[in-house]
């Protein structure tokens, strides 16, 4: 088999894990992140720094790899489009843009017939003051912003005024349902009909950050094979290559809604590390690279929880693990508040 070297934009703990999984396979990966202390330079094979608009180092890069994948969604559509044009870039750039953008990406999956919560675009103050239907409610940039960045909650029109929030840029209010559990699928779809799927998967957010997610998913059997047929529908409609991951919510009367899709790996997939015999990155590399699909088989239920900012100390201080217990350190330098430093997962 020839020798594949792998670009990944973006250096975070999603191009780290990317990276350690490629290894596995014999894959050598190139890494193009415009944070000089990326954290993934750790497990990659080569690290190039630059900005996300820097011709130069992007054509460097671009050269020294077979295949481009990214790690996260906010890259500029123009830098991947230029770079498809040379190397085969996946998922496509087209999907990144109406992905990045939460107003296209709601229109596109109501197409679909798959249900949202109802939403709608704002662009200045004075018009949420006429859709009090619409509260309470939560307002989104409609790009950019991730880890609850640039949404505000809103309970009632008042709430406005005490939030500091600059309708220069586009916005997208979206009515809240009555949350009874948040949930997400994780597909990986390799060409037209062909594709693994991993289990539902049970997610907890403090803060607008995810901590805690599970394998089983406690849910009924309905919303079980809805979320897996509406996940698979979405990578399909998309001509997705890659791994994907859909976002739901299920209210109290067991309504399934979409919340969001994330066209890259997930957060709430780092458990698919040690519960399945491949995990979503693995999976990643082996569609991008035109690898051989193998069967997906689940070894464990599993348990997995964010050691945010400085939850990571103790296990840094090698603080004793059970058997079934692993410990992934993002070995990032800086501790940060409300910063993801690592995981446990637990086989349950």
């Amino acid at each position: 088999m020839p020798e594949i070297n792998l670009g990944i934009i973006g250096g975070g703990q999603l191009g780290s894990l990317l990276s350690v999984a490629a290894k596995k396979l014999n894959i050598k990966t190139t890494i193009y992140c415009n944070d000089i202390e990326a954290p993934a330079q750790n497990f990659c094979d080569e690290f190039i720094f630059g900005e996300y608009d820097n011709k130069e180092k992007i054509l460097e890069f671009v050269k020294k790899v077979d295949v481009i994948t990214y790690e996260f969604e906010n890259i500029p559509y123009e830098t991947l489009n230029e770079m498809n044009k040379l190397k085969s870039v996946l998922p496509k750039p087209s999907i990144n843009r109406l992905i990045q953008h939460r107003l296209a990406e709601k229109d596109f999956v109501n197409k679909l017939n798959i249900r949202t919560t109802r939403y709608v675009s704002i662009e200045k103050k004075s018009e949420i003051e006429t859709l009090k239907d619409y509260l309470p409610g939560i307002l989104k940039t409609t790009t950019m912003g991730y880890d609850g960045k640039g949404q505000y909650p809103i309970e009632k029109i008042e709430d406005l005024n005490l939030l500091n929030i600059d309708f220069s840029k586009g916005y997208i209010l979206e009515k809240l349902v009555k949350l009874k559990k948040e949930i997400s699928v994780i597909i990986t779809r390799f060409g037209n009909n062909n594709f693994t799927i991993y289990e539902p998967i049970e997610n907890t957010h403090e803060d607008q950050i995810l901590k805690h997610s599970k394998i089983p998913a406690e849910i009924n059997e309905k919303i079980l094979d809805q979320s897996k047929n509406w996940a698979t529908l979405i990578s399909e409609e998309l001509k997705y290559i890659g791994t994907l991951c859909v976002e739901f919510f299920i209210d109290r009367n067991d309504n399934l809604y979409v919340n969001e899709i994330a066209p890259r790996v997930h957060n709430s997939g780092h458990l698919t590390i040690n519960a399945y015999n491949i995990s979503q990155f693995e999976n990643h590399v082996r569609a991008v690279c035109s690898l051989e699909k193998v069967p997906l088989k689940k070894l464990s239920n599993a348990k997995m929880i964010n050691l945010i900012g400085k939850q990571i100390e103790p296990f840094r201080q090698k603080l004793k693990l059970n058997k079934n217990e692993f410990f992934f350190d993002y070995l990032k330098k800086e501790i940060k508040e409300k910063r993801k430093m690592g995981h446990i997962t637990t086989l349950i």
